[in-house]
């Protein structure tokens, strides 16, 4: 059984700070496809369309008929652990600063043997078990073992914190506390054990609904941050920086209509600026701390998350300006992700479908409420994926674009 984790001691100035570096991340392209499926939280592998062998390592032909119609499939995982071994030198400089380091080799009842990552909590070989896609620090899909069964503390396992981003003991940054998505988001966070939530507001002289019930709450300080300044977002990092472990940018303007039923750019000015600008400022004053602080001990800096829009994907016409500021920040956020990746962090984008909220109230349902977008953004963060596409809305549209862009362009611009 894993011990349940500790909250970390007050760091000893007098100790070296590890750098941070990230795992081997060769991958062929073809390997990219575990990497996709990964990144959503999903374990696929490639299955031949001839004569359903199931394949790995990934390749171009099948291995047994070498037909070259390969496709990827989700899988469950089951095999058992059949021989187990423990690194302890590595000349990897990732694994060099992390051993001893737990390793198994497990036969799927699909029919492939895999090395993967071995739980702490795996019983000795020969054992059942579970396998399952994660991403590494690097971003790259690797394999964890799982046990078959659930056990206690079974998130507070080392190796496997090094594959996620839980906000257990660490320090959170909430860019708005102001929406019934942002409160939701916070209370989600202090249930599942952060330590510390600063909860940005924009319009520091008034208190809005929910700033009492926020200020009651032992791990929350709010503190003033409007992201259209770049003064008060400069302000709030040089204070927070050095200690923010993960951001969560929530703060978002949202207009409805399109480009010829309103005059003027002003509304569009005002979603660029929060939905893009807001995240560029954001991301100029506090990713280079939270860069250098990619391996700092147990509770490192680990995650930046950015709550987005099916509607980056493909622009949704009566939510026209909204959609293309959130394309906007949809592709700054690629940027931000390519530039963490090299200190471990881990840049994750959310994509929800309609919000229950104020500009979507004449839209009939299916829509997600405040309290599912952050189950969807603390899950995320536990599982350590890339891309969460919560409710049902958002996986059609996925599902859809994924299968052909231009038919889902005709779609919407249909109704």
């Amino acid at each position: 059984m894993t011990s349940a984790l500790q909250r970390p001691k007050r760091k000893n100035p007098i100790l070296r700070t590890r750098l941070p570096n990230v795992p081997p991340a060769a991958r062929s392209r073809v390997g990219q496809g575990l990497t996709w499926a990964a990144a959503r939280g999903a374990f696929e592998l490639q299955e031949c369309k001839e004569c359903g062998t199931v394949q790995y390592p990934p390749r171009e032909a099948c291995h047994q008929c070498l037909s070259e119609k390969l496709v990827w499939k989700e899988q469950d995982g089951a095999g058992e652990l059949i021989s187990e071994t423990t690194l302890h030198l590595s000349y990897e400089l990732f694994f060099r600063e992390r051993v001893p380091w737990r390793l198994g080799m497990v036969k799927l009842d699909r029919g492939p043997i895999v090395i993967a990552h071995l739980h702490n909590d795996c019983p000795v070989a020969p054992t059942r078990v579970r396998v399952q896609a994660c991403l590494d620090k690097g971003g790259q899909a690797a394999m964890f073992t799982m046990p078959e069964k659930e056990t206690l503390n079974m998130a507070d396992d080392k190796q496997l914190r090094e594959m996620t981003c839980d906000p257990k003991f660490r320090k959170v940054l909430v860019t708005d506390g102001k929406t019934a998505v942002g409160q939701e988001i916070v209370r989600g966070l202090v249930k599942a054990g952060a330590d510390l939530i600063w909860v940005g507001y924009a319009e520091a002289w008034k208190n809005f609904p929910g700033f009492d019930d926020l200020k009651q709450i032992p791990q929350v300080t709010l503190i003033p941050l409007d992201l259209t300044n770049s003064k008060s977002v400069r302000e709030v990092c040089s204070q927070i920086g050095g200690r923010v472990d993960i951001v969560i940018n929530n703060a978002e303007v949202h207009r409805t209509y399109g480009i010829a039923s309103r005059q003027g750019v002003e509304n569009a000015r005002m979603e660029m600026d929060i939905n893009y600008f807001g995240l560029l400022r954001l991301a100029q004053e506090l990713a280079p701390a939270m860069r250098s602080r990619g391996a700092d001990g147990q509770s490192s800096a680990v995650a930046w998350v950015n709550l987005l829009s099916i509607y980056a994907l493909t622009n949704y016409p009566p939510h026209g300006t909204f959609s293309a500021s959130k394309a906007a920040a949809h592709s700054l956020a690629q940027c931000l992700r390519a530039e963490m990746r090299g200190s471990g962090i881990r840049v994750i984008n959310i994509y929800p479908g309609p919000i229950d909220d104020e500009w979507n109230q004449t839209m009939l349902p299916p829509k997600l409420t405040p309290g599912a977008v952050s189950s969807a953004i603390v899950k995320a963060l536990q599982s350590g994926v890339e891309d969460v596409y919560p409710g049902d809305v958002a996986q059609e549209w996925l599902a859809r674009w994924r299968d052909n862009p231009k038919a889902l362009e005709r779609e919407v611009q249909g109704g």
